[in-house]
């Protein structure tokens, strides 16, 4: 199955059996991405596989066409899209799967669908072994970042949000591994921002960029991601290696996300949100002015496909996995391009062009294309949406519904 359900230390017997539905977005995906069903006799303790530490959760919406292969009682997952996946949870009942943190309060309708929630900072030690005195993690998901944007202009508070909580989060789950003898599974969402290149000449002249080069990030934000993927390899590999005995290490493993484009999560502070922002603006017939030059590329991705390649990574046979962190992405514009796709479907658009040139700066440090085949050949990663069914049956759709524009 996609999920390795475990035990936990939960006494509530009310599970009797967990359904977990991964990923899916169509009726016709649903079989596919059916887990097997995984019995709980009644009086033992349920499955509680994951904790999510999230800057900014936001409720997912749940398929109808999926919700019919699955039990009332089940708990499913449908979709995974935080502050910097933007990802989206919805959770069946009862509550029995998701461990929510943020910093802010969780409103009542995300409280609902989840097995318990905590509001504070994930540079709280003390909340962190409250959560761990409570219950047993097998998986966590560190969605909590300071994006590129923000990062710049407080570099000393991004750094302890992002590092400083990223290595708490990676001393939990060591602690937790040699409790449970066995490792805990580690998602850590990573960002183009890793990459540097020399300049634009070296970048319009380069191919798609392996995972190995370019690694020289000109932001806090792509520093502090690059050292956590360190981080997340030595917890990984080679954690306390002279010690007499080897104790249990964590299953990390990162993907590098290019720009993410969500019809559903505004925004919040990326150098890639020139795209979004075009979108959200058009559909309100607002004039927006993009900070990034026309001819200005990077890669970018539709929400439901970094849902999806984070859920694959996350459930990979770990023998098929050649490296920690992979690449992903999906298509390659301009954004002149993306201009032109929100003109054809918002005819009154008025998106000009008016270059911030030291945020244009980052985006020329960032390639134009990723190379992904590492994660197509050793997990299967294909991106669903090319960017035709990106904008014509995810982004403009949804979009013009959010706004009323019929």
């Amino acid at each position: 199955g996609w999920l390795d359900v475990a035990r936990s230390r939960s006494e509530d017997p009310a599970l009797l059996e967990a359904l977990v539905v991964v990923g899916a977005e169509r009726a016709d995906e649903a079989d596919a991405a059916l887990a097997e069903r995984v019995a709980v006799p009644r009086g033992e303790r349920v499955p509680v596989p994951v904790v999510a530490a999230i800057a900014d959760l936001d409720l997912g919406r749940v398929n109808a066409a999926i919700a019919q292969h699955v039990h009332p009682d089940d708990l499913w997952i449908v979709a995974v899209s935080g502050d910097e996946v933007q990802l989206h949870f919805a959770i069946g009942k009862p509550r029995n799967g998701i461990l929510a943190l943020d910093l802010n309060p969780i409103s009542p309708e995300i409280e609902q669908h989840c097995r318990d929630t905590f509001q504070g900072d994930i540079l709280d030690r003390a909340l962190m072994e409250r959560i761990v005195s409570q219950y047993e993690v097998h998986e966590i998901y560190h969605l909590a970042a300071l994006l590129s944007t923000r990062a710049e202009f407080t570099p000393e508070t991004a750094h302890k949000v992002n590092v400083d909580g990223t290595m708490g989060l990676l001393q939990l789950a060591i602690e937790q591994s040699s409790w449970r003898g066995e490792p805990v599974r580690f998602l850590f969402p990573s960002s183009i921002a890793v990459y540097g290149m020399r300049d634009l000449e070296s970048k319009n002249s380069m191919g798609p960029v392996k995972e190995h080069e370019w690694t020289s990030p000109t932001t806090m934000y792509g520093c502090n991601k690059l050292y956590c993927e360190m981080l997340g390899s030595y917890f990984s590999k080679h954690y306390r290696q002279l010690a007499a005995e080897k104790p249990v290490a964590v299953d990390f493993r990162s993907v590098r996300f290019p720009g993410l484009i969500s019809a559903f999560t505004l925004p919040t502070g990326g150098t890639s949100d020139y795209g979004p922002e075009m979108l959200h603006a058009a559909a309100q017939g607002k004039p927006y002015a993009s900070f990034a030059r026309e001819d200005a590329r990077i890669p970018f991705m539709a929400m439901p496909d970094a849902a999806t390649a984070l859920i694959q990574l996350a459930h990979a046979p770990a023998e098929r996995l050649s490296r920690s962190v992979y690449n992903v992405t999906s298509f390659s514009l301009s954004a002149g391009q993306i201009r032109d796709r929100v003109v054809a479907a918002f005819p009154d658009a008025a998106i000009t062009f008016q270059p911030d040139m030291k945020r244009q700066a980052i985006i020329d440090s960032w390639p134009a294309d990723l190379d992904d085949s590492a994660a197509y050949h050793d997990w299967g990663w294909r991106p669903a949406y090319d960017v035709d069914r990106a904008f014509d049956e995810y982004l403009i759709p949804n979009i013009k519904k959010r706004y009323g524009r019929g």
